[in-house]
């Protein structure tokens, strides 16, 4: 579409008395359809900006359906055309989730520029790294100057303008699917951030409040076209934008009372969407239930989520690693529990938690659920950006055991995902921050943040201001620290491991009714059972001997310089061996 022609432009407002298309100067009155559609035809070309009037309003409001906003959330629509993107990965067969290594990352805080092309500079990084996938933070519009975090968006299907807008973002995927990686994209259907949040003006999108805004409105009356708005929304950003697959964020905050679940729904669509393309596509949620239906297939009862995040291995790995046992960590302290959790993916998986005050979860059926359904990391945006200072793991946490938690997480028979710039232990934080331009809402947050923070005994003078642009500013990945000690060796042993991980299979087994942990009574020395191979981890911070269910035969891998004799590993204080055990049977 290059000339200005006749175009239908349709935007359902079910509960307005009229509604009018705003484009060039003019007013186009619109025809009220069925179901609460109204429909116009209007002459425009790509780069032609409009917006919608509801009931005679003097307040002209952007398209819900919006795919690209060039002046933020408050400003006209623009009309976009995807077919004029000229793609290079035609020959782009996809990645599937299973096997991968996923990375993280902002973009707005991966480079200074915080902009997709920046981005773009650093790809050869990952790739030399061995990421398979990378997992983007929401890139939809949201209110504000420039930064956020992206969870306040509140038009799903435009692209965030000072990132690159549309185009940006396909540049990023191209330039990714060169480069052999996968992308994928965080969406946030759960709720609306408190700037620009206009979809309820249109319609009954919303019914009820979670945590964060109003909840979305999956089973009331209007509900149905609501669903068609979600699915139809995901399903473009993996067709239009030739995405490998979507992270869901909060799905336990989608309050669903039908008999088939709007996860279920999507996870059909979608299925059906990647048997059209010819390429796997991922779904990936982020749930706090411990539920093992989330992840079970479609054909035995459950939503059919490709996996989901599993922040009972973080916390396991986290208490152990740190010694924090406040908050949620507090039911992750004992000896027991991260042996366990690595055995089983969910500690709460039906017993009691202190941290909740009653029983949580359900247990993971090893010989019907694969292990990769599951992401293990020992950092992301959550658990690094919802402490008080934002402060990394490395701030509590020695290179030594932050090698052996790498060890643990990719070797495990888990989805290993890592958090940008943990590869090298980076020294910057990652504090919550926004750029609200309205005083009250900025104040707001501020406020509200430190109030958080306080009752869960942080102290409120910890809490960076999260609208001072310093805050962004600081989270901003430092790329030279990779070549100084001792971020380069950690890098190092994160290129190994994947490496190894990529070279012997038996590490991405993912069948956890094959994967064996033996620890010691005080769960500080652990030795993963993976086929042939033995990974053997000393969190103490002295001397330990891991004891081999077999003699050992060759050290693949070590971090210090582990010695075996016979069925005996000797480790040093805090680090780690993968060793192959000797004979011909695992």
């Amino acid at each position: 579409m290059s000339e200005r022609a006749g175009q239908w432009f349709g935007v359902w407002a079910p509960e307005c008395g009229s509604v009018d298309l705003r484009i060039r100067g003019e007013d186009h009155p619109m025809s009220r359809g069925d179901g609460g559609w109204w429909h116009v035809r209007a002459a425009c070309a790509p780069g032609d900006d409009y917006a919608f009037v509801l009931d005679g309003s003097d307040e002209p409001l952007p398209d819900p359906r919006s795919l690209h906003q060039p002046f933020g959330v408050h400003g006209p629509s623009r009309v976009y055309d995807h077919s004029a993107f000229a793609w290079s990965d035609a020959d782009w067969r996809g990645r599937a989730l299973p096997g991968s290594v996923l990375y993280e990352l902002h973009i707005g805080t991966f480079t200074r520029e915080g902009t997709f092309d920046a981005a773009i500079g650093r790809l050869d990084h990952l790739a030399d790294l061995g990421a398979d996938l990378v997992q983007l933070m929401p890139v939809n519009a949201f209110g504000g100057a420039d930064h956020g975090w992206g969870y306040d968006g509140v038009l799903w299907g435009a692209v965030h303008e000072p990132y690159g807008g549309p185009d940006g973002l396909k540049r990023f995927v191209d330039a990714c699917h060169r480069r052999g990686l996968g992308v994928l994209l965080d969406v946030v259907y759960n709720h609306l951030g408190p700037e620009g949040a206009y979809l309820p003006r249109f319609g009954p999108y919303f019914s009820g409040d979670t945590a964060w805004g109003p909840s979305l409105n999956l089973d009331g009356p209007g509900s149905d076209e609501v669903r068609r708005y979600v699915i139809g929304n995901a399903l473009g950003w993996l067709r239009d934008y030739h995405l490998d697959g979507l992270r869901l964020d909060a799905v336990h905050a989608l309050h669903d009372s039908r008999a088939r679940h709007l996860l279920t729904e999507l996870s059909a669509e979608v299925d059906a969407l990647a048997a059209g393309l010819r390429r796997p596509l991922a779904l990936i949620a982020e749930s706090d239930r411990n539920d093992p239906a989330t992840v079970t297939a479609r054909e035995a009862g459950g939503h059919g989520m490709t996996a989901q995040w599993c922040d009972d291995i973080h916390h396991a790995l986290h208490a152990a690693l740190t010694g924090e046992g406040h908050g949620y960590y507090r039911d992750f302290t004992a000896p027991e529990v991260l042996p366990a959790t690595l055995r089983r993916a969910f500690w709460h998986d039906g017993r009691y938690s202190g941290f909740r005050g009653r029983v949580h979860g359900a247990p993971v059926d090893p010989a019907r659920i694969p292990a990769h359904r599951f992401l293990a990391y020992l950092q992301n945006h959550d658990q690094v950006g919802n402490r008080a200072a934002g402060d990394r793991m490395p701030a509590t946490a020695s290179p030594g055991l932050l090698a052996c938690g790498a060890a643990l997480v990719l070797c495990s028979p888990y989805t290993p995902m890592l958090f940008m710039g943990e590869e090298w232990g980076a020294s910057t934080p990652w504090p919550f921050f926004a750029s609200f331009t309205d005083p009250g809402l900025a104040e707001g947050v501020r406020k509200g943040r430190r109030r958080e923070f306080a009752a869960h005994g942080w102290n409120e003078a910890d809490v960076p201001d999260p609208v001072d642009p310093r805050t962004r500013d600081q989270a901003v990945l430092r790329w030279e620290e990779r070549d100084r000690p001792p971020h380069r060796d950690t890098l190092e042993v994160y290129r190994r491991l994947i490496a190894l991980r990529r070279s012997r299979t038996e590490l991405a087994d993912p069948r956890l009714d094959r994967f064996g942990v033996d620890a010691a009574e005080d769960g500080r020395v652990l030795v993963l059972r993976r086929g042939r191979l033995r990974v053997a981890c000393n969190l103490r911070s002295g001397a330990a001997d891991a004891h081999l269910d077999r003699p050992a035969g060759r050290v693949l891998l070590s971090s210090a310089g582990a010695a075996a004799e016979g069925a005996r590993l000797r480790l040093p204080p805090e680090s780690f061996a993968v060793v192959e055990a000797a004979g011909s049977e695992a």
